[in-house]
């Protein structure tokens, strides 16, 4: 049961969009952490190792609500954190650099009072999870990356390959000041629906669920916020800090990996995820679902949790 649907002239607060119950009714706790020098908004569920959930654009912790309750099923503890300037988090007016973020990520961890988590990334979630790997390996057990090649393969592919940079035309048009946030929240976050269906498979979300990411963007400051890591993306390509944090990323990540990606998906190309693995020096794991899109842990949720928990269950991934 989610949260009631606000008045359309009421902007919608954090509180009524964001601290959403689990379907069927599962437990789900709430609660704000402190990293980083901001406050993050978590939730949480089940005991065990943890695993440390990050949410991709457009879309805020209530992506992973199905793997919460099968990770919790498994004996883990699933935490799902919303992202600097997203959902219940805070919104600070800078620190949407990919370095920055990764630290919120391992701040988080830190927070949660446990050595380290297994990282699952999707989108924009995914980028940072790579960068938290190369930047703070010890506080990261195992690495799970969805939708979203390695970045410095991103790079190289928005770059070099054009049919990559139309797919990810969204991220150009993100370059634009003003005009991406009016259109995110124009008619109530229509944009946001419509970005998740044309991203989606044949299996799309339940309009249901896209509201709830239609109103969670319509939080005031959210719009801005979440563009505002795609702006760092593309205008620091050529400026120092970019190419510093390009080089940074030549480090290796030394801890086992699963790559997932939707055959589908077409705003990153299979060929520009596929190949990540030569920044891997541990085990690696690739694996294309048949079918699916841009967001397979919610196109196909049953698919999506039975790969990520076998993996996370087998004490030898190999390669």
């Amino acid at each position: 049961m989610t949260a009631p649907t606000p008045e359309p002239s009421t902007p919608p607060t954090a509180a009524t969009a964001v601290r959403l119950d689990l379907p069927g009714g599962r437990t789900v706790t709430h609660r704000d952490v402190a990293a980083n020098g901001a406050r993050f908004h978590v939730a949480e569920a089940g005991d065990g190792p943890l695993v440390l959930l990050l949410h991709g654009f457009p879309q805020f912790w209530w992506t992973w609500r199905h793997q919460l309750t099968a990770l919790a099923d498994a004996g883990y503890r699933a935490v799902a954190m919303d992202l600097r300037g997203v959902g219940g988090s805070d919104r600070t007016p800078r620190g949407y650099d990919p370095a920055n973020l990764a630290l919120d990520i391992t701040g988080v961890v830190r927070s949660l009072g446990e050595p380290d988590a297994a990282l699952v990334g999707h989108d924009l979630g995914g980028y940072l999870a790579w960068t938290a790997a190369v930047m703070r390996p010890k506080l990261v057990r195992r690495l799970v990356v969805c939708s979203m090649p390695h970045p410095r393969r991103w790079r190289s592919a928005m770059l070099s390959d054009f049919a990559q940079s139309r797919a990810g035309s969204h991220i150009w048009g993100f370059q634009r000041p003003f005009v991406p946030e009016r259109q995110l929240v124009a008619d109530e976050g229509a944009l946001v629906g419509d970005l998740i269906r044309q991203w989606s498979g044949p299996r799309l979300p339940d309009e249901a669920d896209i509201d709830v990411y239609r109103r969670a963007m319509c939080i005031p400051s959210t719009a801005h916020c979440s563009v505002e890591p795609y702006r760092w993306l593309v205008r620091s390509l050529a400026r120092p800090d970019g190419l510093q944090f390009n080089r940074r990323m030549k480090r290796p990540v030394r801890v086992p990996t699963l790559h997932l990606h939707g055959s589908l998906d077409p705003v990153m190309r299979t060929r520009s995820a596929a190949g990540s693995g030569e920044y891997v020096e541990a085990p690696y794991r690739w694996r294309l679902f048949d079918g699916l899109g841009h967001f397979p842990h919610e196109e196909d949720p049953e698919l999506f949790s039975a790969e990520l928990l076998s993996w996370l269950k087998d004490p030898e991934p190999d390669r």
